[in-house]
């Protein structure tokens, strides 16, 4: 019991911040932290001496700021200061080498955190102001997710943000470690989230306009090189007085992210945490007598054997249970979850938890009781040939991206012929269902043109944004999940094709959707980006009129989409196809332009339809801009299509 209360004591006089504040100037210093002067919001908490930031709690947010404003600017000529701080943190994800998402040291101008999001915006911002200069935001984030609309670099970087979630600039996470033996420097990589203490030091010179960023393992001098290390005029950013601290944030994929020591200086540099007091260094063992050691030294060794015998009987039992893994399991990092942990969390693949039916096997709905969490688990059909080969190209090709705009691939399973995928939950479910739904609420054209960019922008990303070009080959309105906040998520890669970039179109067989595939795919069985951008044209239409690609129950002259927008468009009648379910709610200029740009992309000649990249640029062009003719369909109609940008050939 007394080394209990020492221990107590301890920590509360270890924790005790040295503060100093005078009219101008404010410095303090946290070896540790209590409740004292710290402000915390979200799902932030002080837990035995350290902050802890976020928690395991899915699509969280948490800040500690220092709980008083700091004056930042010259009184007299209204110039930042020259400030600096060192800290020491950690990130410890709930899955090894899957982060989320990442935390920053801020200077905001309130403790007031309402509206910030968590994920990718790192309770920093929210998609109404990021990128407003009344934000007057300055960060230093440290991110471990690669989000392609923020334009990371990579999901383990550090950057400089101001007023954005996009970084003005950014680095990869690296130190400089000094040689005795050499006047050079060696680079040597941090692992954001490899569960390391890491110490970073953030200096800014108000004379110079110079901002330093430094990082290093904790116990290693500061290098003399910083990672960061650019010109910066904060003047128009910050305000006279500021609040400063940390935030840090969590999407799909959950993590601790903790702060254990913090010093900060307004006008000066930052006094030196003292490491000997840090939380994480505790030495107990002077208080504990030889005889107390000997004994839990002889409990450990009993406890020691038995772990071993039952390890090694375990091991022996999975061993005849368990099937041998294939050489492309080696590659895979993700998640292997435990087969009847999936088979509990779906009631046994219970009809009841049913999401869908696809061309290979079925999706569950799953709830992983010790956590809460909703996973939609896609369990492939049982002994198809086919089946494992799909189950292999979507690992292989989706186990490695990560974008805002495609459906997360969280983990996978396998067992006797077994093959299950795990993604991230979906609770809107799929397009087509919010689309073509009989009763209730319809999609409004806000929602509409929303989930069209989505769309574009996660195509965009497989063709262009990974090292490697990944062709989709079943775009649909099935294939498209929306989430909580009607996020569209492009998902199902199971016949996603990889190639190098720049690659020739290769012969496949020939797979996807009726109504979707383009004729020359269904012809030759040549998959490529041009056939991926048709699917993506009559997914367009789809949207925009609320009909099916094929409908069966009209006349034979409006039996095909594409055919019955086509000749809309040249008796001048486009908005007669626009979806009556909007009852006329929705911008003429807008539906027009997507119309236009579905009409680009499902021309019969592969090499005049738009790139993603060009569907990009037309969505946000205005209209006067270069014109590009359609080639009509038919032999009868022959329209002209006006489009705001030059399409080239690929």
């Amino acid at each position: 019991m007394h080394i209990v209360i020492f221990s107590c004591i301890t920590l509360l006089s270890l924790t005790k911040p040295e503060l100093h504040v005078s009219a101008d100037t404010t410095s303090f210093t946290f070896n540790g932290f209590h409740t004292d002067n710290i402000s915390l919001s979200g799902v932030a908490a002080i837990q035995d001496g350290f902050v802890q930031l976020t928690d395991l709690t899915e699509r969280q947010f948490g800040r500690a700021l220092y709980s008083s404003p700091v004056q930042v600017k010259d009184s007299n000529t209204e110039v930042v200061n020259s400030f600096s701080t060192t800290f020491v943190f950690r990130t410890s994800p709930m899955y090894e080498k899957l982060g989320g998402h990442g935390m920053a040291f801020v200077m905001v101008p309130s403790l007031s955190s309402d509206g910030a999001f968590p994920s990718q915006y790192l309770g920093m911002l929210n998609s109404s102001n990021d990128n407003q200069t009344y934000n007057h935001l300055f960060g230093v984030e440290f991110d471990t997710v690669q989000d392609l609309e923020f334009h990371d670099i990579n999901n383990n970087h550090v950057g400089i943000n101001i007023n954005s979630m996009i970084s003005t600039y950014s680095e990869r996470a690296f130190y400089w470690e000094a040689h005795e033996n050499s006047t050079e420097n060696l680079k040597v990589d941090i692992d954001l989230i490899g569960q390391q203490y890491i110490q970073g030091w953030i200096m800014y010179s108000g004379f110079d306009q110079v901002l330093n960023v430094t990082i290093s393992p904790l116990g290693t001098p500061r290098p003399s090189t910083p990672l960061l290390s650019v010109k910066l005029n904060l003047s128009d950013v910050l305000k006279d007085n500021m609040y400063v601290g940390f935030t840090a944030a969590t999407g799909v994929i959950s993590g601790v992210h903790r702060l254990l020591a913090w010093s900060f200086h307004s006008n000066g540099e930052a006094e030196a945490l003292d490491l000997s007091k840090l939380p994480l260094v505790y030495s107990s063992s002077s208080a504990v007598s030889t005889r107390e050691f000997k004994i839990g030294m002889a409990f450990m060794s009993v406890f020691v054997l038995l772990a071993v015998c039952g390890i090694t009987i375990f091991i022996l039992y999975r061993s005849r249970q368990r099937e041998a893994i294939a050489e492309w399991e080696l590659g895979v990092e993700l998640i292997r979850y435990r087969y009847r942990e999936l088979e509990k969390a779906t009631c046994k693949f219970s009809d009841k938890q049913l999401l869908g039916v696809g061309g290979f096997g079925r999706v569950y709905k799953g709830l992983l009781p010790k956590s809460g969490t909703e996973l939609a688990i896609k369990r492939l059909s049982r002994n198809s040939e086919q089946g494992e080969r799909e189950f292999v190209a979507e690992i292989a090709s989706t186990g490695r991206i990560r974008h805002c705009n495609l459906v997360q691939l969280l983990g996978w399973s396998r067992r006797k012929g077994e093959l299950l995928l795990v993604y991230e939950y979906m609770p809107n479910r799929s397009l087509d269902k919010a689309l073509h739904r009989k009763s209730g609420k319809y999609l409004r054209w806000e929602q509409r043109y929303k989930i069209i960019k989505g769309i574009v922008a996660g195509i965009l990303y497989l063709h262009e944004g990974w090292e490697q070009q990944i062709l989709h080959r079943d775009i649909k309105s099935s294939n498209v999940l929306l989430d909580a906040q009607m996020n569209a998520k492009v998902g199902d890669f199971g016949l996603s094709r990889l190639s190098e970039h720049g690659q020739k179109p290769y012969t496949t067989k020939v797979v996807g959707t009726l109504g979707y595939l383009a004729p020359e795919f269904a012809r030759t069985g040549k998959a490529s980006t041009s056939t991926d951008v048709y699917s993506f044209g009559v997914l367009l239409l789809e949207i925009v009129t609320g009909r099916r690609p094929i409908e069966h129950e009209v006349s034979i002259e409006d039996f095909l989409l594409v055919e019955t927008v086509l000749k809309l468009y040249s008796k001048g009648r486009l908005l007669d196809a626009v979806d009556p379910k909007l009852d006329g709610f929705f911008d003429v200029e807008e539906v027009k332009k997507v119309m236009v740009i579905g009409l680009l992309c499902v021309q019969p000649d592969p090499l005049r339809r738009p790139s993603m990249e060009q569907v990009v640029q037309g969505l946000a062009s205005s209209a006067g801009l270069s014109a590009h003719p359609l080639e009509c369909q038919t032999s009868s109609v022959e329209p002209y299509i006006p489009f705001p940008y030059s399409a080239e050939k690929r």
